[in-house]
């Protein structure tokens, strides 16, 4: 099940065929991911003079990522588990959100911060109400000129992210199936849709990465049935 929320509340709510009637969405520009930090040794392919060269020196973060993987290990179910199908087994609950009084340059730094994209803007309430990204926000249009007086750029940074998220916005529920869900992200070019309850409020964010990572993980997305 999808809905569309915006300033006004919910706008629709239906399926994913009468989703596709209310109007084609706006496509949003996606961000590279940011790749991981550190230096690991042994995540390089071996010379062919390694055993002429005496043994380096563990890494920290070797050490760090063993120890990790060996306490996964340990919390992994011994019995078959069943293949993932539905939005709330693989979609992000802890998800960072966007208040409507906060002003761009709050919320620029709150994505810089977490290093992110996207994010839902939801009123006091959680209730969802639009979408902010930061490839939105560095648009040409939307940008002063290099010749522009500083009071102009400060007039941008002080405006209502209200005034410049993407509005209306779809939503999914928690018990769609995910192949349905990847049907409109590919339909609207979006990275991801938030993920609200009955109320609207939100509750996750589920991404293009997150169906990705269902795709190679145990147990795997069911993509059949």
């Amino acid at each position: 099940m999808f809905s569309v929320y915006g300033t006004a509340g919910r706008m629709f709510r239906g399926s994913l065929e009468e989703l596709r009637k209310v109007g084609p969405a706006s496509a949003l520009m996606r961000t590279q991911r940011v790749g991981a930090a550190g230096q690991d040794g042994q995540e390089r392919p071996p010379s062919q003079f390694s055993d002429l060269l005496p043994d380096p020196p563990t890494p920290v973060d070797v050490v760090h990522r063993s120890a990790v993987a060996a306490y996964a290990q340990t919390t992994k179910p011994d019995g078959p588990r069943q293949p993932l199908t539905r939005v709330d087994a693989i979609m992000s609950t802890a998800v960072v959100t966007i208040a409507d009084t906060s002003t761009v340059e709050e919320a620029w730094a709150l994505l810089a911060r977490h290093g992110m994209g996207q994010a839902p803007v939801v009123t006091e309430a959680g209730v969802l109400v639009g979408l902010l990204s930061r490839a939105d926000l560095m648009r040409p249009d939307r940008l002063p000129g290099p010749e522009s007086h500083a009071l102009v750029w400060r007039a941008l940074l002080a405006q209502s992210v209200v005034e410049v998220m993407w509005t209306p916005v779809p939503s999914v529920a928690p018990d769609t199936d995910i192949r349905r869900l990847a049907r409109v992200l590919l339909d609207t070019g979006l990275p991801g849709l938030p993920v609200v309850d009955e109320g609207g409020q939100v509750i996750g964010f589920v991404s293009r990465s997150d169906i990705l990572r269902a795709v190679v993980a145990d147990p795997p997305l069911d993509l059949w049935t």
